[in-house]
């Protein structure tokens, strides 16, 4: 007899998230299994500085608050919890969850799965794995896939917790125990991820961060519920969320969560490689999109693993230019820094300036009338950011360009976190499923693997006919979503229609995106043709440096890069507007 569909719904995609979206989701609607999404490359390196200073943290503590409130619903209802909150100690966040549920008096099995913390064979040095690992790593963890989260649940877990897995691993994990799918039914588990790609950021997919948010009402929006899959036994689902909760499921919301932080049409992860141009989205209802047709093939052998590293310290000072002559006030106090720096007993490594012209002609206020110049200053050594920068800015402060004034005094320097991937084999990993009564499950790695491979470029469609053009910005056509990948970003653009998508596959070119961009012009760039969600995804190597958590850029995650190739102008063909 087929499986009933397995309802998940998520109820956090980052540390930080609502935290009243884990009684919404248990309150709103029937589940099966509500997942929670804390971690990401910036949220390891906090965790792992909050270690430091605690040997007993380094987990989500919000997730232990939220559990205070809603363990008992979840026991009530018989839904089970899965979540990465972990962080880097999952085992110290499931014996806490364990100490709360016997205060309540809930009668939980909690469970937890270990495995992905690589930190030290990998802080031994570089030959102790493979060659490019750095030494003084704060953070090495493999991001590990779904098997050991539905080892737990098989066993009868009610809350498992886990640290660094895939994000998608939250629903794959589900539905490995409730479908019984083998290691090896590859386009059923990478339904599963398609779905929990979806899911795993929470009000992305229910309209939050949407680039089309002004076709609906100001009201819908102002309060996204959260995302729930109807997953099936054939790893088909249909998106939705719980009735009467705000924001919007189509399928544009979920075409921008699909194109979020992914690359080419090959999706890797530990469990399955998730073919991305097999997606087929279809608007089945109000609230309902169903994801259908994706093909999976065998996981690459070696797994990724995120290091987080302590970079060194960095500082910063905004100065305010106002009114006429803003270029050679710039050029002048760039000068008078300089020279300080130069004399100093030590010069920063690292000196970035951006001038962002936010001034207007002739403006009405002052604030209008000003334009921001950014000076961010990176050196290994505290002292050499600290008081050698502060002291310079202030100094100035009667002695530069007329208005002088920054945006608040420069303070000390403060420690920045570096991010580097890099990939060991799977069969160097030993994950472990830990269970509520002690006993410990070894997972075993997937028997078969694949080299990840480029998929071809498919062909693109026929080229809209010649007509009539006008200049406006490509957001009047394009959607568009960015984000982060270390120091690469990526911006993936949709259309509506496939007129549309036939003028934008021939006119978005990788030399065009570069034109409007001007910041990637001497980057690589890398384009992806995905027909079947008419969307082209653009991968912008090397753009943010080493990193979130180095902070190098003035949008460090990329999260605008979208809307600014959005706002970008060109010629536009009218039968569009």
């Amino acid at each position: 007899m087929t499986p009933r569909p397995l309802r998940i719904g998520n109820a956090s995609g980052f540390y930080g998230d609502r935290f009243d979206a884990l009684r919404e989701m248990l309150t709103g609607g029937p589940l099966d299994v509500v997942t929670g999404d804390y971690l990401a490359e910036l949220t390891m390196l906090i965790l792992g500085r909050d270690r430091l200073k605690n040997p007993a943290g380094g987990y989500a503590r919000t997730f232990l608050g939220q559990l205070e409130e809603c363990l008992g619903l979840a026991h009530e209802r018989n839904v089970r919890i899965v979540t990465n909150a972990g962080g880097l100690n999952p085992a110290g966040l499931a014996a806490a969850v364990r100490e709360s549920a016997d205060r309540l008096g809930i009668p939980v099995r909690v469970a937890h799965v270990e495995g992905d913390d690589l930190t030290a064979s990998l802080s031994r040095g570089p030959d102790s794995v493979r060659p490019g690992a750095p030494m003084g790593v704060l953070a090495a963890h493999a991001y590990l896939g779904g098997h050991g989260i539905a080892a737990c649940l098989r066993e009868g877990a009610d809350v498992v917790v886990t640290g660094r897995v895939t994000d998608a691993a939250l629903v794959a994990g589900p539905a490995l125990a409730h479908f019984g799918w083998g290691p090896t039914e590859y386009d059923r588990l990478a339904g599963a991820v398609v779905a929990g790609h979806v899911l795993e950021c929470g009000a992305q997919a229910t309209g939050g961060n949407y680039a089309f948010f002004t076709a609906h009402s100001p009201e819908l929006l102002r309060r996204p519920g959260f995302p729930l899959a109807e997953l099936h036994e054939d790893g088909s689902s249909v998106i939705t969320k719980h009735e009467g909760t705000g924001g919007v499921v189509d399928v544009g919301t979920v075409t921008a969560q699909l194109l979020y932080e992914t690359a080419g049409a090959r999706y890797a992860g530990p469990d399955v490689t998730a073919r991305l141009d097999t997606v087929r989205l279809t608007q089945e209802g109000p609230d309902r999109v169903r994801i259908e047709g994706v093909r999976g093939e065998a996981p690459p052998p070696a797994l990724k693993v995120g290091l987080n590293r302590l970079g060194g310290f960095r500082n910063e000072v905004v100065f305010v230019l106002t009114g006429l002559d803003i270029e050679a006030k710039a050029a002048l106090v760039r000068a008078q820094m300089e020279a300080a720096l130069d004399a100093a007993k030590s010069r920063p490594a690292h000196v970035r300036w951006d001038l962002a012209r936010t001034d207007r002609p002739d403006a009405a206020t002052e604030e209008t009338a000003s334009a921001l110049l950014r000076m961010v200053v990176r050196d290994p050594a505290e002292e050499t950011v600290g008081r050698a920068l502060s002291g310079a800015a202030i100094e100035l402060a009667l002695a530069s360009y007329p208005g002088f004034h920054v945006v608040a005094p420069p303070g000390k320097g403060s420690p920045y976190g570096v991010f580097q991937s890099i990939h060991v084999d799977r069969d160097t990993v030993e994950e472990v499923a830990v269970l509520h009564d002690g006993r410990r499950i070894a997972v075993a790695p997937v028997g078969d693997t694949r080299l990840l491979q480029e998929a071809p470029q498919p062909p693109l469609p026929e080229p809209p006919a010649p007509g009539p053009t006008r200049r406006a910005p490509l957001g009047r056509v394009a959607g568009a979503r960015s984000g982060d990948k270390g120091g690469d970003a990526n911006v993936g653009v949709w259309v509506r229609t496939e007129e549309a998508w036939r003028w934008l596959a021939h006119t978005l070119t990788v030399d065009r995106f570069r034109e409007l961009l001007p910041e990637t012009a001497d980057l690589t760039v890398v384009r992806h043709v995905l027909p079947n969600l008419r969307a082209l995804n653009f991968v912008v190597e090397g753009i943010l440096g080493e990193g979130v958590a180095a902070q190098a850029r003035f949008d460090p995650q990329a999260k605008g890069l979208g809307e600014w190739l959005r706002a970008r102008h060109l010629d536009l063909p009218e039968a569009l507007l």
